[in-house]
């Protein structure tokens, strides 16, 4: 996507008025282009082969399919779209599940419209991070608190978690998930620039700590994400975080 084409969203919610709300707010930048909307997960996959967005704004909630299986569908497809879940609640089990399934980011639905154009922007870029603190109060809750938790039922990303043993969990505590074997692809550096982008670091910030250009780190984080097999940076910190590379702790944001 060249930096004069707008970036392609498509609308997913079950409430008519959420979506006209979104594209009201969207609608406004010149930068961002509305291309379809949808009301439920399966036409959202329909949409997605269709019309080709860039980002998609996905309820975790609805009929027929929901967001969690449509975000699994998408991500399988082979699509370059980028999912941002839409959630009510910000320590959601279907939002975390959502995130395991292959999307980017979520937002609650209460977004602040300045928020919500932020983070299609940089969604859409490809620099996602993991910034706001909810997203990794997130995998800390349910990392932390489940031992395979899956609300859709579809088994997700490993039922093995870090920090299995905490929280006054007894009889027969899991031991920490076995090193997965693609980690031995990555160089030294490469392990240092996981473990910060799991810290939910910036480009920039990551840059300021090893002493390295950013152009440099955004090279590091492209072949991390080849040789894990990982769509962006978002599934490198639920990577980490689900092969014991981060323990979850016990303070509270």
């Amino acid at each position: 996507m060249s930096d004069n084409t707008p970036v392609r969203v498509l609308l997913v919610d079950d409430q008519p008025l959420l979506r006209m709300g979104f594209r009201l707010i969207l609608e406004g930048e010149d930068d961002l282009c509305i291309v379809g909307e949808a009301s439920n997960g399966a036409e959202a996959v329909r949409h997605v082969r269709e019309l080709a967005p860039d980002v998609v704004l996905m309820d975790v909630r609805m009929p027929v399919l929901d967001g969690i299986e449509a975000t699994r569908a998408i991500a399988a497809s082979g699509s370059d779209a980028k999912i941002i879940i839409l959630t009510t609640f910000d320590l959601d089990e279907y939002a975390f599940a959502a995130l395991r399934a292959g999307a980017s980011a979520f937002l609650l639905k209460d977004v602040a419209p300045a928020e919500l154009v932020s983070a299609v922007r940089v969604v859409a870029s490809g620099d996602a991070v993991v910034a706001p603190r909810v997203t990794q109060r997130l995998l800390e809750t349910y990392v932390r608190g489940a031992g395979g938790m899956d609300p859709a039922g579809t088994g997700g990303a490993g039922g093995q978690h870090a920090g299995a043993d905490e929280g006054g969990q007894q009889a027969g505590s899991p031991a920490r998930p076995a090193r997965d074997p693609l980690l031995e692809d990555l160089t030294p550096r490469e392990n240092e620039m996981l473990g910060a982008m799991a810290e939910g670091l910036s480009n920039a910030e990551i840059a300021h700590r090893y002493f390295l250009s950013e152009a440099t780190v955004k090279t590091h984080v492209r072949r991390i994400l080849t040789k894990l097999h990982l769509r962006d940076r978002v599934q490198a910190v639920v990577y980490a975080y689900e092969t014991g590379l981060v323990v979850p702790s016990n303070a509270d944001y």
